[in-house]
C-alpha cells in the first residue's frame, strides 16, 4: 500500500462546505488504495485574526505565547476535517505537531524543522486510519513548547511528513490547478506545466511565483519528495481528479523529467517580483573592504540583499547598487545613513518602483545565448535594464515597474512559451 500525504491550504478549508469537499478528496485516495496523511492550514483569514488578537493584547507579546495562540487555527481545522471524514465512513484522527512529534528549534514564529519521527504516524496509517495533521507547527523538545514555522509553514510540514513516512508523493492542494509558465493574469497564453524540476521550482518560488513556499521546495529537493500541485476546487469525483498526470503539476528530480522526454525545454517559465527596491550608494572610494563595510551591517540587521552591481569610474570612485525586499527599504536606508561617515559616500539614492523579471529553465545549462536574446527583445520594446544577475538556470533583470507586464509578455513569447 503506497503512502500519500495530502496538504490543503486556507482557502481549501475556508468553511464547513469546503472541509466536506476536502474529505471527499481524501476519500477518493483512500478508496484508490492509499494510506493517507492529511496536513491542513487554518481556515482562511483565521491566522490573521489570531495574530491581530496577539498584537491587540500586547504590541510586545511573548513569542512563545504568540505561537500558542496562532497554532490553534490549524488545531481547529484538523479536528473538523477528522469529524467530516468519520461522518462519511473514513476512520480518521486529528494530530497536533507535538503528538507526531515534529521537532523544531526554538525560533518561535519562524522555527525550522529538525526532525520528524514518523513511527507513531506510520502505525496509525497501517491500522487503516487517516491521520489529519495540524500544519505550520511543531515542538521544541527541550522546552516542551509549541512552535510555529512562519507563514506558508504548512507546505513545509507536509513535505517533512512525506519524507518521514517515505510517501510516494506529497500532493499540495491550492486554489490553482498547477504551476504555470507565468502568471495567467498577466499572460493569457500562459500554460500549465506537467513537470517542473526541483531547482526550477525553487527559483520560481524565490523569484515571485506564489504557488509553493520556498522552504517546502528546498526540503522536497533535499529528500527527493515528489510533490504534486493540484486544485482543491475541482470536483473530487471528476474523471480528471483520478488521473494524476491530468490534474496538476509534478515537482520532481531533473532526472525524472529527462527520462520522460528527449530534451528539456530551454526555458520553463517567467517569474516576476514586484516587491523589490533598489538602493544606490554613489561616490565611494575604491579600496579593499568597502563592499564589506556596506553589506556586513545590512546582514547584521537581517536585511537580505539580492542583485549587486558595482561600477568604478576613472577618478577612482565606485558606485554600488543593490536590490532588496521593499519591506526592508526604509530600514536599509537608515542603516546606511548611520554609516555615512564611515563609508564616506557622496550620495544615497533609492527607488521602490522596480520589478525583478526572471527567465528560468534547466535547459539553459546546455544552451548559449538565452540572456542575449532577452537583451535584444527588451531593448526593442524600449525597456531599460537596470541590473542583471545570472545563474546556471536563470537570468534576472531589474526594470522599471511600469514595464512589468510588457516585459513578461515579451519574454514569454520570445522563448516559445505561449500556448
Amino acid at each position: 500500500m503506497a503512502r500519500l500525504v495530502m496538504k490543503f491550504g486556507g482557502t481549501s478549508v475556508a468553511n464547513i462546505e469546503r472541509i466536506r469537499n476536502v474529505a471527499r478528496h481524501v476519500k477518493r485516495e483512500v478508496e484508490a488504495g492509499h494510506q493517507v496523511a492529511v496536513v491542513v492550514s487554518a481556515m482562511s483569514g483565521k491566522t490573521n485574526e489570531l495574530v491581530g488578537w496577539c498584537k491587540e493584547a500586547s504590541p510586545l507579546y511573548d513569542p512563545a505565547e504568540y505561537d500558542a495562540v496562532v497554532a490553534s487555527g490549524e488545531q481547529v481545522t484538523s479536528g473538523l476535517l477528522a469529524v467530516a471524514l468519520n461522518e462519511i465512513g473514513i476512520p480518521a484522527r486529528s494530530w497536533q505537531g507535538w503528538q507526531v512529534p515534529i521537532r523544531t528549534d526554538d525560533a518561535h514564529g519562524a522555527a525550522r524543522i529538525l526532525d520528524v519521527d514518523g513511527a507513531r504516524l506510520g502505525a496509525a496509517l497501517d491500522s487503516g486510519q487517516v491521520a489529519v495533521l495540524a500544519g505550520f507547527q511543531g515542538i521544541h523538545e527541550e522546552s516542551g513548547r509549541i512552535t510555529t514555522l512562519g507563514r506558508g509553514g504548512s507546505d513545509t510540514s507536509a513535505v517533512a511528513v512525506a519524507a518521514a513516512l517515505k510517501a510516494e508523493r506529497c500532493d499540495i492542494y491550492t486554489d490553482v490547478d498547477g504551476v504555470y509558465t507565468t502568471d495567467p493574469r498577466v499572460v493569457s497564453k500562459a500554460r500549465r506545466l506537467e513537470k517542473v524540476a526541483f531547482e526550477e521550482m525553487l527559483e520560481m518560488a524565490s523569484l515571485g511565483a506564489k504557488v509553493l513556499q520556498v522552504r517546502s521546495v528546498e526540503l522536497a529537493m533535499v529528500h527527493n519528495v515528489r510533490t504534486f500541485v493540484r486544485s482543491s476546487l475541482i470536483d473530487p469525483d471528476a474523471p480528471e481528479a483520478h488521473v494524476v498526470e491530468k490534474a496538476g503539476t509534478l515537482i520532481c528530480d531533473e532526472e525524472e523529467i529527462m527520462a520522460s522526454q528527449m530534451e528539456s525545454q530551454v526555458v520553463t517559465g517567467i517569474a516576476f517580483a514586484k516587491d523589490e527596491a533598489q538602493i544606490s550608494i554613489r561616490g565611494v572610494e575604491d579600496k579593499p573592504g568597502i563592499a564589506a563595510s556596506v553589506f556586513i551591517p545590512l546582514a547584521d540587521a537581517h536585511i537580505n540583499v539580492d542583485m549587486i552591481v558595482q561600477t568604478t569610474s576613472a577618478d577612482g570612485f565606485t558606485d554600488i547598487t543593490f536590490t532588496l525586499p521593499t519591506a526592508d527599504f526604509e530600514r536599509a536606508k537608515a542603516v546606511l545613513e548611520k554609516l555615512r561617515e564611515t563609508i564616506k559616500f557622496r550620495e544615497l539614492q533609492g527607488d521602490t518602483e522596480v520589478t525583478k523579471v526572471s527567465v528560468i529553465g534547466i535547459g539553459m545549462r546546455s544552451h548559449a545565448g538565452v540572456a542575449s536574446r532577452a537583451f535584444g527583445a527588451l531593448a526593442a520594446k524600449g525597456i531599460n535594464i537596470r541590473a542583471i544577475t545570472t545563474s546556471e538556470i536563470k537570468v534576472s533583470f531589474l526594470i522599471d515597474s511600469e514595464y512589468t507586464e510588457l516585459a513578461v509578455r515579451t519574454l514569454h513569447s520570445l522563448y516559445g512559451l505561449d500556448s
